[in-house]
């Protein structure tokens, strides 16, 4: 071979001689998201068969392969927003950017998200789907780039997620609730994802188990649709507490409380999920489920990095966090005679 005629030894050549994916090498040589020991042995294997960057090419290709997308089904929820910083810290770190797209609970602004990511040849997704993609995965939708699903996911969905144990976590919330002597327990429960359904099972469950009536309703998840369900639920029913599935209910519910001149925990016990800082300072203050936030953006980000080294080859995993009871005085339970 004459002098200035060898082939140039590229990304896929060092795949080959080290046994992993192109996007694999991409992410090990440069900042992607690849274990210490994987990023060395490819490291190595390109000095021993004489790699050598194209660097103008590599800056054409650097927002694909550093760029993860996130789309959140409401920004505003207190939960998607520590989530999502979460989530950009671990990516940051590794990095990566992190392209954010809040939907409001609306499928079609969410499949035109996803759409774009796409487009855009985003190098992975974090999704918290509605319920009608979640469906439209069950009947084989499918998104062509790497998606972990949080919050909300169900097993014939195909792709990996981590949520929290929510039908564990709402069942402890409501025997909580029971056992401080409350009776006549209602709920409100978001009605937009499979998150607020499985909480009302728990729910359900925990006090069906004491032999317990539940009224429950599903609303949406927002601060004014719980203010005016609990006002119906009060002229209705009377309950003497009543658990919420998310703190914007909660908030829903507190301004109910106010308006109706009602005391917590005297006229009514609250409990709900999230542990926002608001939740400590409210007197009583709030007895809550805490999710597990942190442990929920290094899953996801850990699952999709998982899937973007090893492609569709593997089967679709779900990571189930256990949510944390902590009891304050709005269950404190009601003074006796």
């Amino acid at each position: 071979m004459k002098a200035g005629s060898r082939q140039t030894v590229g990304i896929k050549d060092v795949a080959k001689a080290a046994g992993v994916s192109p996007a694999t090498v991409s992410r090990a040589l440069g900042r992607g998201p690849v274990s210490a020991e994987l990023r060395e042995r490819v490291q190595t294997v390109a000095r021993a068969i004489g790699y050598r960057p194209n660097l103008s090419a590599r800056r054409l290709r650097s927002q694909e392969a550093r760029t993860i997308g996130l789309i959140v089904a409401d920004v505003r929820n207190p939960f998607f927003t520590a989530v999502s910083r979460a989530v950009e810290d671990i990516a940051y770190a590794q990095g990566m950017r992190l392209v954010l797209c809040n939907t409001d609970e609306n499928p079609e602004r969410e499949a035109f998200y996803i759409r774009a990511m796409q487009e855009e040849r985003v190098t992975g997704l974090i999704l918290a789907p509605s319920r009608a993609t979640l469906k439209a995965m069950e009947t084989g939708f499918s998104i062509d780039v790497p998606t972990v699903l949080i919050d909300r996911a169900t097993p014939a969905c195909g792709h990996d997620a981590v949520m929290t144990d929510n039908l564990n976590a709402a069942a402890a919330l409501a025997e909580h609730v029971a056992a401080q002597g409350f009776s006549k327990i209602a709920g409100l429960f978001g009605a937009s994802s499979t998150t607020g359904a499985e909480r009302e099972a728990g729910f359900r469950s925990a006090l069906a188990e004491r032999g317990l009536p539940a009224t429950s309703r599903f609303v949406a998840p927002n601060a004014a649709a719980a203010e005016a369900a609990f006002k119906t639920l009060w002229t209705e029913h009377r309950p003497d507490a009543v658990v919420v599935s998310n703190s914007l209910l909660a908030l829903g519910v507190l301004r109910a409380v106010d308006d109706l001149g009602l005391t917590i925990p005297a006229d009514i016990g609250l409990a709900a999920f999230d542990d926002e800082p608001w939740t400590r300072l409210v007197r009583p203050a709030l007895t809550v489920i805490a999710q597990p936030i942190d442990e929920i953006g290094k899953a996801a980000m850990r699952l999709l990095s998982d899937r973007i080294d090893r492609g569709a080859s593997q089967d679709s995993q779900t990571v189930l966090l256990p949510g944390r009871l902590i009891a304050r005085g709005s269950t404190s339970g009601r003074p006796t005679a």
